[in-house]
């Protein structure tokens, strides 16, 4: 089968390739799955270049969340043969043939495209654990949300619009804001530089944000301290601009505001049973077409430069999709 393959961890994708190997043996507990979309996420990009929490050696096969049909799974399993399925795992989506834990799987819901599938997983998970489970976010309240134009920040207010919050996406490209616009129509897009608390504040009448949804890190997330209200909650979710920020505890301890640390894929293998809680409110969330995910552009495997540089130079609003099989 044709495999996405890291046979060395570089900063250029040089050591990324897309190679012949055999299909992945199937053991006890795991679903063979015919890949039919798989989506890029930013931990893919860093894991061809060692720079991810989780380090996988060299060689593997890249790819965190996939869409799919069964082809094999344990007698008891749950899935069958011909069921249709999103999920994932660290590694393999980008394959035509991937073997995933039972437990990292759930049904496509209803009236979804392999490509949206695909697309909906690891963003919507992250942005549902941060936003409600972790800060049982209510209609009416007010969430900045930076990076807005990626795929978890894209996911974080859809899904904070879908609930009935009052949403503000910053994006650190001005010519991205009316995309973010089009898709979702949150309360106010700003761009996320400098001190923006001042937009902020002015936008809410003084209230600042209940929460704040950060994938961003560095100097924005310095920003982002001074925009939450007293009691809020600040989620630290990722640093996509390459600078994981310190905070001194006072401005916490003076402000009155908690920081949520977010690992959504830590947090439903621990408590599987929540995991699966928020799989399915997902699932009937998308069903009710209350939520959508964007796909920026959708490629065949061949094209994955494409998709890993559009990523790196910061040019897409939503997601890359690869498409596989037929």
């Amino acid at each position: 089968m044709k495999a996405l393959r890291v046979l060395e961890l570089t900063e250029d994708l040089s050591g990324v390739s897309l190679n012949e190997v055999e299909p992945p043996e199937r053991i006890p507990g795991e679903v063979l799955v015919h890949v039919r979309a798989a989506s890029l996420n930013f931990p893919d990009l860093l894991m061809t270049q060692g720079k991810y929490q989780f380090k996988p050696r060299p060689p593997f096969t890249s790819g965190l969340e996939l869409a799919g049909e069964v082809i094999e799974a344990d007698t008891n399993s749950v899935f069958k043969p011909g069921d249709k399925v999103i999920g994932g795992n660290k590694t393999g989506a980008f394959a035509e043939f991937a073997c995933v834990p039972e437990r990292g799987l759930s049904p496509l819901p209803v009236g979804i495209s392999f490509a949206e599938g695909a697309a909906m997983g690891a963003a919507y998970s992250t942005a549902y654990t941060g936003l409600i489970e972790l800060c049982g976010l209510k209609a009416g309240q007010w969430v900045l949300v930076t990076g807005a134009s990626g795929g978890v920040g894209l996911a974080a207010v859809n899904l904070a619009k879908a609930m009935g919050a009052k949403v503000i996406a910053a994006t650190g490209v001005d010519a991205k804001r009316a995309q973010i616009e089009q898709l979702y129509a949150p309360d106010a897009v700003i761009v996320s530089e400098g001190r923006f608390r001042e937009q902020v504040s002015e936008i809410t009448g003084g209230k600042l944000c209940d929460v704040v949804f950060d994938p961003v890190g560095g100097d924005v997330f310095d920003e982002c301290t001074r925009c939450v209200s007293f009691a809020g909650k600040l989620v630290v979710v990722g640093f996509t601009s390459g600078r994981i920020a310190d905070i001194a505890t006072n401005i916490p301890l003076i402000k009155g505001f908690s920081i949520v640390g977010l690992r959504a894929g830590e947090y439903s293998r621990r408590f599987p049973e929540r995991g699966a809680a928020i799989s399915g409110e997902i699932a009937k969330l998308a069903s009710e077409d209350r939520i959508k995910p964007a796909i920026d552009r959708m490629l065949p495997l061949s094209q994955w430069r494409e998709g890993f540089e559009a990523m790196a130079n910061r040019e897409l609003v939503g997601k890359v999709v690869f498409e596989l099989g037929e």
